[in-house]
């Protein structure tokens, strides 16, 4: 893992497979880490033919955090975003886009195919419409368009993400107010142990403890607000991922995100939640590289 100037932060990253192959970028979700993706995950993607960059986003892991700001108040900034107030928060998505063009520029590649998950699928989309030019393509997996019509996630999995009843204020509380989360957002069909769990959850928090990032992050979500007219000016190839039992976004956030880019790819996965879990590993790989190739071999 190595730290770089980007974007006028510093960024924690690290790259798997050749680096005169087709870039791939990986963009992790809300809160999460890099070394939260499974290894399978990028040995497969490099097996592939790609070079595959991940990285810490601003105020999560090992890269720059905004502590000046302070926690932000999620229940407050909801409500006024949704009476209409122009809330103020610390930075936005299209920084947070923009640090992937800056880290693209600091490692000299000119162009990438791009995949997020959850919140990086919101980076993603972001990406796609606004630096377009610098994308091969663009996978987004478990976000949704920020859409206010789409039905919202279930009660147990919308708590665990405000960590409702949580104390973060000490190991055994943060690690097992992460472990809960984790719990409710698994999907049946993709397990994890609850021995390889912990151990993850356990080499995040010892990695990086940072809970007010969190909120900071999730502060630009709600600002960003309904991507959908932004969304409808995408030109490049795109494809979009989502779990039928995702208990935190609804499969039908991720339908409309495909619906509402031009000629974007859905692909339903029966038993997926809101994670990337080792089991799920080779068919994200799949879909993902296949896709990518499939863009390259099309562009020639």
């Amino acid at each position: 893992m190595t730290a770089i100037s980007a974007n006028g932060i510093t960024i924690e990253y690290e790259s798997h497979g050749p680096a005169d192959s087709p870039a791939m970028i990986l963009i992790r979700g809300l809160g999460s880490q890099m070394i939260q993706w499974p290894a399978a995950l990028m040995q497969r993607l490099a097996g592939q033919g790609f070079h595959v960059v991940t990285f810490d986003n601003r105020d999560a892991g090992l890269s720059t955090k905004f502590e000046a700001a302070g926690a932000m108040d999620i229940p407050d900034l909801m409500e006024r975003a949704k009476a209409g107030e122009n809330i103020k928060v610390p930075y936005l998505l299209d920084d947070m886009a923009a640090d992937v063009i800056g880290l693209m520029d600091a490692l000299a590649i000119d162009t990438a195919h791009v995949t997020g998950i959850s919140m990086g699928g919101a980076i993603a989309q972001v990406l796609a419409a606004k630096h377009g030019a610098r994308l091969r393509s663009m996978t987004s997996i478990m976000a949704q368009s920020g859409n206010p019509g789409i039905p919202p996630g279930n009660p147990e999995a919308m708590a665990a993400l405000m960590r409702v009843g949580g104390d973060e204020s000490t190991r055994d509380g943060a690690i097992a107010a992460n472990l809960e989360t984790a719990r409710v957002l698994a999907g049946p069909l993709y397990p994890t142990s609850d021995a390889d769990r912990l151990a993850m959850v356990e080499r995040v928090y010892e990695r990086c403890h940072c809970p007010d990032g969190r909120t900071r992050q999730r502060a630009a979500i709600i600002k960003n607000g309904n991507r959908v007219p932004m969304l409808q000016t995408i030109t490049i190839p795109c494809q979009v991922i989502h779990g039928t039992d995702d208990p935190l976004l609804n499969i039908a956030g991720g339908a409309d995100t495909a619906a509402n880019i031009p000629g974007a790819d859905f692909h339903a996965i029966a038993g997926m939640g809101h994670e990337t879990p080792a089991a799920l590993a080779p068919v994200l790989a799949d879909l993902i590289g296949c896709f990518a190739r499939r863009v390259d071999e099309a562009a020639g």
